[in-house]
Parts: structure tokens; sequence; C-alpha cells
């Protein structure tokens, strides 16, 4: 009897180890398997991720070109505007029979007046003249010479404007551009760095002796 007994406790324990073994294996295939899911599932997503960011970026990249193309037209169309919209006026040839380059305005001092193109003593004796540089409101540093003498052409009151003030250059190629004084000095006669071309910009130099003819006026002003 006692021998039936514990050959039934042994049966009993080993199923009872058998069904835990089943357990234990069942679980860690379910385990296993939600395992490979969620491993597929963190995979799917981040492939979508790449994907959305990829897209992302390629958007980006497509609306900054957009944008950038959008300002070069924008701006090119800007300067054309800016080259379009220069007042036009006629200037005349020549001027009791020297030729004329263009024409200057300085309502401070109520001078109008016209260029010559060719220096020389006598042109001077008729008008300011062109003296050295670039030509009438283009990019450098467009000299212009002129006498101190107590007529209505000349330079005798450029003495009187100060910084700030506005002149005009007009010709028959750009038309009329804008000035502004932005230096005012004296030089020795022999000082040739005002007709300096180092620039990158429409700029105006006007030049004149002091009364006593000892120094040199200079009147320096760039493009507004």
């Amino acid at each position: 009897m006692k021998n039936i007994i514990n050959k039934i406790l042994i049966f009993f324990i080993i199923i009872g180890v058998l069904y835990i073994v089943l357990n234990v294996y069942k679980e860690e295939k379910i385990k296993d398997k939600e395992g490979i899911k969620s491993k597929q599932y963190y995979s799917k997503k981040l492939e979508n991720k790449i994907k959305d960011t990829i897209q992302h970026l390629e958007e980006s990249k497509k609306e900054n070109s957009d944008k950038i193309e959008s300002q070069i037209l924008e701006d090119n169309n800007n300067q054309e505007k800016i080259i379009k919209e220069y007042p036009k006026e006629e200037v005349i040839k020549e001027y009791n029979g020297y030729p004329v380059i263009a024409k200057l305005k300085i309502p401070k001092i109520e001078l109008e007046t016209y260029i010559l193109e060719n220096y020389s003593e006598s042109a001077l004796n008729i008008s300011v003249t062109k003296f050295w540089g670039a030509n009438p409101n283009e990019i450098g540093n467009f000299c212009i010479v002129g006498h101190n003498f107590k007529r209505n052409n000349m330079f005798h009151n450029l003495k009187n404007l100060e910084l700030g003030d506005r002149l005009f250059i007009s010709d028959n190629n750009v038309g009329i551009v804008e000035y502004e004084i932005y230096d005012l000095y004296k030089v020795m006669p022999e000082d040739i760095s005002v007709l300096s071309q180092e620039t990158d910009v429409k700029q105006v130099t006007l030049i004149t002796c002091t009364s006593d003819s000892k120094k040199r006026i200079i009147v320096k002003a760039k493009e507004v």
C-alpha cells in the first residue's frame, strides 16, 4: 500500500513538473512572439519616421530653393526698376562751341551749370569741366573742376555748402542722379588723392580754388 502511494505521489510530481515546464515553454514562446511583433512594430515605426523626415527635408529644400529663386527674381526686378526710374532730362551736346558731357545742379547755392567734356584752360573760362575719373553717373569718382569766379555757372559758392546738401548730375545715358555731400575739406594744390578711383559706388568730387588760390576746396558726394 505504501509503495502504491509513493508511486502515485511520484506520478503527480512528474505530472506537476511537466505542467510547469510546459507553461514556462508556452510563456517563452508568447514572449518571443511578442518580442518579434514589438521589433517589427518599432522597426516599421522607425522606417516611417525616416521616410517622413526625408520627405520633410525634400519639401524644405524645395521651399527654400523657391524662396531663393523668388528673392533673386525680386532683386533683379528691383534693380531693373531702379535703373528704369532715373528721371530723364535732355542735356545739350554743346555749350559755346565746347562739347557737353553732363549738367550739374546744386539747389543750396542756386547753381546750374553745364559740365564740359574736355579739360583745358580755355574751356575752364567758359564753364566747369570734367577733370578726371569715371563718366557722369557711372560707378567711380567723377571729378569736376571749376574756377572760383563770381559767375552763375562757376564754383564761387562751393564754400557755402554743408554736409548733407544735395546735388544732381544729369546726362543723356543714365538720366538724373541725386547725390549727397558726405565730406568737405581743403588740400594743397599738389594733393591728388582726391582723384582716387578706389570706390564701388557713384561718387562726385567738386574741385575749386580758395579765394587766395593757395589751396583747393574739395566737395565729396555719393549717390543717394
